[in-house]
């Protein structure tokens, strides 16, 4: 372990993050030196690392792009193909602990562009973490790798891998958490974590995706039934994850070995959030409906004929988004509490709050 905590400079503020996350950081901050983060410029990537940095903790990023605005801050950004294994243990040396969040996400493409960065990828993180006497590895999952197009409802990880997948992005991620958590050991100690659906200020994924649609007015309600759902609000995740991290360093770490859903703890209805997102960004809700079948049926079709004419953009509908959002998605972390302390310290109220200021601010 490192001497860190000697020498590094904590500089981090009551009023920029929780107290729980602050007492969390300049602990980790005493067990390690030097974190490699994948996926650094990306959401959650970002909001790890400026929390590592706070902390006094060197960062090292990794990311297929440059990201000037993480050097500005600190980073030391390495661009890379994460699939390229000597590339990834040359970036790593001497890091003491790993951050894999960097995959492949998305809900449509081949075989191949998930499995080289999602399998291939999470593989040569292993391989270069033993390559490099690195002794503490946290895994991005999702909660995409037990869902079988039925009802989650207030599942645990004793929940089995999905017999089939709806996509190759689930596919993917439960291979590649199988093979970390398999690397757990005496010299590599790992854990899995599975947030679900994040979100928040800069989110680029979900909240510019309900805004863009029910803008172009096609964003709609599948099924008749309000299913509930977890999602997870990104200060959240990266509070999930510094904890995970810590636990790791600890001398009998309850987290090796292991996968845990992490989430607001907050369940709420798929046509709340979207009508919430859409407030927050000043902006008509939602009311309209589709059949849970047409909306399958639908994805279906366009999936078929997707391939056909080899498209790569994504289709408006897929078999996995008519199963996404016509089934309940929420999970008991009572695992991640027990083992890790992980609490949510945002709210989705006090979430809100922030997206909505943030969303008036890009304007």
């Amino acid at each position: 372990m490192s001497d860190a905590s000697s020498t590094c400079h904590f500089d981090i503020t009551a009023s920029e993050f929780d107290s729980l996350e602050i007492a969390a950081l300049q602990k980790l901050a005493a067990n390690t030196g030097h974190a490699f983060v994948t996926g650094a410029g990306g959401f959650l990537g970002k909001a790890i690392c400026l929390r590592l940095l706070k902390a006094g903790i060197k960062v090292t990023g990794f990311a297929r792009s440059d990201y000037p605005e993480l050097s500005a801050l600190g980073v030391n950004m390495i661009q890379g193909d994460i699939g390229e294994l000597e590339s990834v243990k040359g970036a790593m040396q001497g890091c003491d602990l790993v951050f894999h969040v960097a995959s492949k996400a998305g809900v449509w493409g081949s075989k191949e562009s998930y499995y080289r960065p999602n399998v291939d990828g999470a593989a040569n993180i292993v391989a270069a973490c033993h390559a490099n006497d690195i002794h503490y590895l946290v895994y991005t999952s999702t909660p995409s790798v037990t869902f079988a197009g039925v009802d989650e409802a207030g599942i645990d990880e004793s929940a089995p891998y999905a017999e089939r997948y709806l996509n190759y992005y689930g596919e993917s991620k439960a291979i590649a958490e199988q093979q970390t958590l398999f690397a757990n050991g005496a010299k590599l100690r790992t854990v899995a974590l599975r947030p679900h659906l994040i979100w928040g200020p800069e989110d680029p994924h979900l909240v510019p995706r309900v805004i863009e649609r029910a803008k172009a007015g096609k964003l709609k309600l599948v099924g008749k039934q309000d299913k509930l759902v977890d999602t997870i609000f990104v200060d959240n995740a990266a509070y999930g994850h510094i904890l995970a991290a810590l636990e790791l360093t600890q001398t009998q770490p309850r987290c090796a070995g292991k996968a845990y859903y992490l989430s607001n703890d907050e369940p709420i209805t798929m046509a709340d959030m979207l009508n919430r997102i859409l407030s927050a960004a000043k902006l008509p809700s939602v009311s309209k409906r589709v059949p849970a079948g047409i909306a399958y049926v639908a994805g279906c079709v366009l999936e078929g004929l997707y391939g056909l004419l080899g498209k790569q953009q994504e289709p408006i509908m897929t078999r996995f988004v008519a199963r996404q959002l016509s089934t309940s998605h929420y999970f008991d972390i009572s695992a991640a509490k027990a083992d890790f302390d992980y609490q949510a310290i945002v709210t989705i109220d006090e979430g809100m709050k922030r997206l909505s200021s943030w969303l008036q601010e890009q304007k």
